[in-house]
């Protein structure tokens, strides 16, 4: 946690000493999302998937983006009271590039199933499926926009509306995101954030705070093929206690505009969630 700590006290000097941005489209035209980037003038894809350490970088202007859970399955915590069981079905990110430097996304859980049992029952006893609760985002850039640089960092502000009945949380959570990315090499990038919430808990009826670090490795062992790990720290005032896991996932990187994704995150402590993975993202 130190070394996360000081990495955000040091973020303001390497904004500054970043090499100065090269040429880019940007630079010479305004685009909006009703005259959009042209497709030869695309950035790379840079998605919020595979981790949870997401992206800094917005949707070209104009285009349109899905990153999509084609299938996640998430176990509770061996140590936990309730043993519970989710299982997610084309949990989807939907994004809008509205300018150069914003874009807006809605996230979309079409069908999840989850179900929960007492920790010395062998069967399960309460069972929901159905639509999720709608999300509503919305990512504004401040540095490297032009993924020119080795520096970026954005905010991303949410709000998550009880749209999903039994299958959701029962009420709305507010929630900002700190996202920043540094380009080691042309291989290489370290990401990290800083995520803080404000949740409902059904059962409580009451809200709860939390706070969610994180910081990711990714490496391109090729043009097509690369590597993201991550380590994320989750800490709420509902339970008072860390929960850690570290998370792996290899990217598939087919065309400029689809991405393929699988992975798991590992637990680091008994109270902590399995969840395992496979994804997609698509840019129009």
């Amino acid at each position: 946690m130190k070394q996360l700590f000081y990495l955000f006290l040091l973020l303001p000097t390497l904004s500054r000493a970043q090499a100065p941005p090269k040429s880019s489209p940007y630079d010479s035209a305004h685009f909006s999302w009703r005259k959009p980037v042209p497709r030869n003038r695309l950035r790379e894809l840079q998605p919020d998937r595979p981790g949870v350490t997401e992206s800094p970088f917005t949707v070209d202007a104009g285009h349109f983006q899905l990153e999509m859970d084609a299938l996640r399955l998430i176990n509770s915590g061996s140590d936990t009271d309730d043993h519970n069981r989710e299982l997610h079905l084309a949990y989807s990110m939907l994004k809008l590039g509205l300018s150069r430097r914003t874009d807006l996304q809605l996230e979309v859980p079409f069908y999840s199933v989850a179900k929960q049992r007492p920790s010395d029952a062998d069967d399960w006893q309460e069972r929901h499926a159905g639509f999720g609760d709608v999300t509503v985002r919305v990512k504004h850039n401040f540095v490297g926009d032009d993924q020119q640089g080795t520096f970026a960092m954005s905010v991303i502000g949410y709000v998550r509306l009880p749209s999903g009945g039994a299958v959701g949380d029962g009420g709305a959570a507010y929630g900002v995101t700190l996202p920043v990315d540094i380009e080691l090499s042309d291989q290489a990038n370290l990401e990290a954030q800083v995520e803080t919430d404000l949740n409902y808990d059904r059962e409580s009826g009451q809200r709860y705070m939390r706070f969610v670090p994180s910081t990711a490795l990714e490496y391109d062992f090729t043009e097509k093929v690369g590597l993201v790990t991550e380590v994320v720290a989750l800490w709420n005032t509902e339970q008072r206690r860390w929960l850690a896991s570290t998370n792996i996932a290899p990217i598939f990187k087919l065309t400029p505009n689809l991405q393929l994704d699988l992975g798991t995150h590992l637990a680091l402590n008994r109270l902590t969630d399995h969840e395992y993975f496979v994804g997609v993202t698509f840019r129009r």
